[in-house]
């Protein structure tokens, strides 16, 4: 290519040596163009023709002359410049996803053996060079049957958390055994509690009282331990702890060993109160001889369980089932105003709470006349914890309960309630609740069958005044996903579920605001090779 300029600098001629192009002459105008203007454009042009050139012969190398525009040339050449594959793997993604759309409205072949790893099922489909269809349907066969062994071990994961939630684990086991021989053979084990000087402190309503009912005598420990410590005046608290006639001695034993003066701690059996009649709880004999009950409680589990379950909603039916629910323990919160006739206002806290603040303030929480201080359990971030209704807990195709429940009243928690015994009294919230679960008895357990709680939310309706979720945190014993930094700023922290904090399937990463209550130097808890988790 030669570039040669008229002497006068107003044109230019370029031509080249094969013929290509013979001969183009640039007319430079007079004004407007200045010559460094010019030697750019020249230089540009110096580029671009070798370029153009050889986009022309492999446009032509290729067949596509035919393309008379550049618009067309541009999206022939542009994939492959920009490294894409063209219209042909387009049109293969296309065909594939069209014989996918095919074979997934199509039943699978009956006996199709299929492999069971993705190796295997890739060196399956090369040796026997199966067509796209063939293909297609064998992927889907595959992915449905990992899908339902994925499910199958899901549902078995839930069965055997259940089975591990529901033991007692052997150490704790150990613990009351050998606290109770502790108490038929040490004097000091046996010791009035609180002392005779302190009785007329447990129903002094200038003290803050606390109620726990368990026959888990650690974590029972680790309740009445962590209100203490967290307390900013032990001296005001009082708790009252409540066991069954067989834990009892152990339990005392325990408190008895190790006070946690200054505050003032009672230990007492279900059958030291005189008014825990069969007359009085005429529900508990109901369900100790309701054939359905005890099959409900005690029979198959697994019974009627289908692989395509939801494994959340099987494990809600698994805890469901738990014996503790038939346990006068549990029912004993509905007695509360009699069981403390003295009494003006009672904290209940259940067994596998850890109170983390100072909880006086909610004794001057103003209950506007309703009996039950409680968090609500349908608003928060995390809407498996915090996202539950009527609906969660309640059978709804039931006519009886749909003609007297709204399915999107909001439900709240039990665990840490703060209860005025005065305006209760006041009120016909146990009868309500004996009403309802003889009625549930009577359906054969179709109205609920989720605890002690539904006929509670029916029994206290319009009693509940909503408290403040930072003052009652749930889900520490089924949500491993549980923020860390929410569980820190919580005043109490509640291990509701399956994954209690004491047992081996508890969730490790929450399993330390529970343990640091632990006294694990304590020779009884050491003996009994209870050993603080790694």
């Amino acid at each position: 290519m030669q570039i040669s300029f008229s002497p006068s600098m107003r044109s230019i001629t370029i031509s080249s040596s094969n013929g290509f192009l013979d001969l183009m002459k640039v007319k430079v105008a007079a004004r407007h163009i200045s010559y460094r203007t010019l030697f750019h454009t020249i230089l540009i042009l110096a580029f671009l023709l070798p370029f153009v050139f050889i986009l022309t012969a492999v446009v032509t190398l290729e067949g596509v002359n035919k393309c008379s525009s550049f618009d067309c040339l541009g999206r022939r050449l542009g994939p492959r410049f920009l490294g894409r594959g063209g219209d042909d793997s387009m049109k293969l993604v296309k065909e594939l996803y069209e014989i996918l759309d095919q074979v997934n409205s199509e039943e699978i072949p009956a006996g199709l053996k299929l492999t069971e790893s993705f190796s295997e099922f890739l060196s399956h489909m090369k040796n026997n060079q199966y067509d796209a269809k063939t293909f297609a349907v064998r992927l889907k066969a595959t992915m449905e049957n990992m899908e339902r062994e994925v499910r199958r071990s899901r549902l078995a994961e839930q069965l055997h958390k259940h089975f591990a939630a529901t033991a007692i684990p052997k150490g704790i086991h150990c613990l009351s055994l050998r606290l109770t021989d502790e108490y038929s053979s040490n004097a000091q084990a046996r010791k009035q509690l609180p002392p005779p000087e302190l009785l007329p402190l447990l129903s002094d309503n200038s003290y803050h009282h606390f109620i726990l009912a368990s026959d888990n005598i650690l974590a029972a420990s680790v309740v009445v331990t962590s209100v203490v410590r967290s307390s900013l005046k032990p001296e005001r608290v009082v708790f009252h702890v409540i066991t069954d006639k067989k834990t009892y001695p152990g339990m005392h034993s325990w408190f008895a060993l190790n006070p946690l003066s200054p505050a003032i701690i009672e230990v007492k059996g279900v059958h030291q109160f005189d008014w825990l009649t069969r007359e009085n709880v005429p529900v508990l004999e109901a369900i100790e001889n309701h054939h359905g009950v005890r099959h409900h409680y005690h029979g198959n589990h697994i019974m009627g369980t289908n692989v395509s379950d939801n494994p959340r909603i099987f494990a809600s039916k698994l805890q469901a089932r738990s014996p503790k629910y038939i346990s006068l323990l549990n029912h004993l919160r509905i007695y509360l105003p009699e069981l403390f006739p003295n009494l003006n206002k009672v904290m209940f806290l259940d067994d596998d709470v850890v109170v983390q603040r100072d909880l006086s303030p909610l004794w001057e929480i103003d209950l506007s006349g309703k009996v039950n201080g409680a968090v609500e359990t349908c608003k928060g971030e995390d809407t498996w914890v915090m996202g539950k209704h009527f609906r969660t807990y309640f059978n709804f195709s039931h006519p009886l309960i749909a003609s007297k429940l709204d399915p999107d009243e909001c439900a709240w928690a039990y665990g840490m309630n703060i209860f005025d015994l005065n305006a209760w009294r006041k009120t016909s919230i146990r009868e309500t609740y004996h009403y309802w679960v003889k009625e549930n008895l009577k359906s054969n357990l179709t109205l609920w069958k989720l605890g002690t709680l539904p006929p509670a939310l029916i029994a206290f309706r319009g009693y509940v005044r909503p408290i403040d979720p930072s003052w009652h945190m749930l889900g520490l014993g089924y949500q491993e996903k549980t923020d860390l930094d929410s569980v820190t700023k919580a005043a109490v922290i509640h291990y509701n579920g399956q994954c209690k904090p004491w047992l081996e399937i508890g969730y490790k990463h929450l399993q330390k605001f529970w343990t640091k209550h632990v006294n694990y130097s304590n020779d009884f808890i050491r003996n009994c090779h209870i050993f603080e988790p790694q």
